[in-house]
């Protein structure tokens, strides 16, 4: 039987930012289940396309999720992220 999910890790690493925003990437790593290099490229596209913003708060960084923005595939770009991120910090 194959293993697979409903929801990407992409959205996992979303989910897991919007409630620990100062998260390292070795525990979104451990949280999510996927390699620290897997969360790295993530990470990189999520905040190439502004899903997510990077500032640095000493020697970490701190993560911002944008939920205003919209899904990217056409089927749900009427939604934006944010409705999917509130279902999972409830």
């Amino acid at each position: 039987m194959s293993q697979w999910t409903f929801l990407t890790n992409h959205a996992h690493v979303l989910i897991h930012l919007t409630g620990n925003p100062g998260s390292r990437i070795r525990d979104i790593a451990m949280a999510v289940g996927i390699t620290e290099r897997s969360v790295q490229g993530i990470l990189h596209d999520l905040e190439e396309v502004g899903y997510v913003t990077t500032s640095k708060v000493g020697r970490r960084n701190t993560y911002k999720v944008q939920p205003d923005l919209r899904f990217r595939h056409p089927a749900e770009a009427n939604h934006k992220i944010g409705e999917l991120l509130r279902i999972f910090s409830s």
